[in-house]
């Protein structure tokens, strides 16, 4: 296995946040984000997930891209803050067997994917199957979203340029498409918030569990998919003071 992923701060930062990108990203997508956490006093890592970033496999399964992750917790590595965009979201739930029981871990979920419809399936297979074939420019992304920085939509391109053309395979080897089922059984150290993207673009909301243990879910208003864009605030907001502080 090889590792592939960026890294900010310094690994002797007194807490530590993994990050997980979404479909057709990179873990260069994180930046923005990553360097609030580092001013917060974190050491960050974010890994590139399987067909992304030139890493190529054929099992694109969501069980078997996070056990490639699996070496991110070796040797007990633990960490303050995991968060997951879109597909991440499901990839991050499946690293929850990862984590040491003795660390408490906040979990921040942006937009999970956690249940697509076949209908669904098939028009995002096709959306990405599309967006791969004519990737557009960093200009034409900033026209569509005037929210995202260009740094921001840099590194949408990038991660488009990078992820493997058989990318539609995750869709095929995911379905049927549902892990709502991970978020029901949350550890004792865990708490996970999930921030929802306004229910006006897309009902991702209808499949976040209600009535969880230490789940908690907002939804941000006005806010598209791309909330580490649009609004990386929010974000930060649900991030637990270190202890010295509380």
């Amino acid at each position: 296995m090889t590792i592939s992923a960026s890294q900010w701060g310094s690994p002797t930062a007194s807490r530590r946040a993994l990050l997980i990108h979404g479909m057709t990203m990179s873990s260069q997508s994180w930046e923005g984000v990553a360097q609030l956490l580092v001013a917060d006093g974190f050491f960050v890592v974010a890994p590139n997930l399987l067909g992304h970033a030139w890493r190529q496999s054929t099992d694109y399964r969501v069980s078997n891209i996070a056990e490639d992750l699996r070496p991110y917790f070796a040797m007990g590595t633990s960490y303050d803050i995991i968060i997951g965009h879109s597909f991440g979201g499901p990839v991050t739930l499946s690293l929850l067997p990862f984590l040491p029981k003795t660390q408490n871990t906040t979990v921040i979920l942006l937009d999970p994917a956690l249940e697509l419809t076949e209908e669904k399936i098939k028009m995002n297979a096709q959306l990405v199957e599309n967006e791969l074939t004519r990737i557009r420019t960093p200009e034409e992304h900033m026209a569509d979203n005037p929210a995202w920085s260009r740094r921001d939509c840099i590194s949408r391109v990038l991660g488009m340029a990078m992820c493997d053309r058989n990318a539609i395979e995750m869709f095929r080897q995911n379905t049927p498409w549902s892990f709502s089922g991970l978020i029901k059984n949350i550890p004792p150290n865990v708490k996970i918030t999930t921030l929802v993207s306004d229910p006006k673009f897309n009902d991702i909301l209808d499949h976040v569990p209600s009535d969880v243990e230490r789940l908690n879910t907002r939804v941000l208003t006005g806010i598209g998919h791309w909330i580490q864009y649009e609004l990386p605030q929010a974000i930060m907001a649900e991030i637990p003071l270190p202890r010295a502080k509380m």
